[in-house]
């Protein structure tokens, strides 16, 4: 089986391309940079250095593909859904070109709404480009990333975690590795088809109140929720030279879930996913706070 994965130093991809190996299917590797690769890979895993959004490169090196892990990374476009458009149909291209037969694409809890949900609204548009290949697609559809959590090591050391939402109002968290193995079985499994998507969702909707509580357990250090407008966080992402259409599209993400959205994948036991928010911050976020 020759399974390509995109994005190998992402938060997923680092942890998905070693279960692959471990599994005993090498993957090929498609990165931006491929110096940055962790070493023990490179050594078993052919990787080609390319950007995702040459179509020509990536059908070139999918081809023969037994199966596609896409990540739609970043981009500096100023609109993002440009960006997210532009690597979508990168992916359909190769798919459609090879023919691949199977594609999971890494997505978000909110794309399945198509609109009103800021950058994942790009996400949605990347699903709507793999479903008219005619393979078989699964997306997974995660909720908010534990890892996100590292962006924040200041704030979280001087004790407040911020958000744009409510502090009471619960979402999906979910661990990058849980994601990882969700990818991985679909990979590597030949047994399902057609179009479909699956939840990912960690082991419990939490609040960021929630949140901020398993947290100062964690870290041993007493961290609280803080709701902040949208205008102060447009200042403070001002402040990081991005546009103010990119502004607009992070702060759109939030917005989405504010207005009694529901998944189209509820909570189950198989999008129910077991790694805790306290032993990732365990072992993750309390060493990054120490630092």
């Amino acid at each position: 089986m020759k399974i390509v994965v995109t994005t190998p130093t992402g938060n997923v991809g680092s942890l998905l391309a070693p279960m692959l190996v471990r599994a005993g299917t090498p993957p090929r590797l498609l990165a931006r940079d491929a110096s940055r690769v962790d070493a023990a890979l490179r050594a078993v895993c052919d990787v080609v250095e390319l950007d995702q959004g040459d179509r020509e490169a990536v059908a070139a090196a999918t081809r023969d593909a037994d199966a596609l892990y896409w990540v739609d990374p970043q981009t500096q476009d100023d609109d993002p859904l440009d960006g997210y458009r532009r690597m979508g149909e990168s992916a359909a291209f190769a798919v459609t070109a090879n023919r691949i037969p199977r594609v999971v694409f890494q997505s978000s809890v909110g794309a399945e709404a198509r609109h009103g949900f800021g950058e994942i609204d790009g996400l949605g548009l990347t699903e709507d480009l793999l479903n008219a290949t005619g393979a078989d697609v699964t997306h997974l559809r995660s909720g908010f990333f534990f890892s996100n959590l590292l962006m924040d090591v200041d704030a979280i050391r001087a004790g407040v975690l911020t958000t744009t939402r409510s502090v009471d109002s619960a979402l999906a968290w979910v661990a990058p590795l849980d994601i990882a193995t969700v990818a991985a079985t679909r990979l590597l499994s030949a047994d399902w088809h057609g179009v479909q998507s699956v939840g990912v969702h960690g082991p419990t909707d939490l609040s960021f109140a929630q949140a901020a509580a398993i947290i100062s357990d964690a870290i041993g250090r007493t961290v609280v929720a803080q709701q902040v407008s949208e205008q102060d966080q447009a200042r403070q992402l001002a402040q990081f030279g991005l546009t103010a259409a990119q502004i607009d599209s992070l702060l759109g993400m939030t917005r989405g879930f504010e207005d009694g959205f529901e998944p189209a994948d509820p909570r189950s036991i198989a999008t129910t996913t077991p790694t805790t928010l306290g032993s990732w911050a365990h072992e993750f976020l309390r060493p990054a706070v120490a630092g």
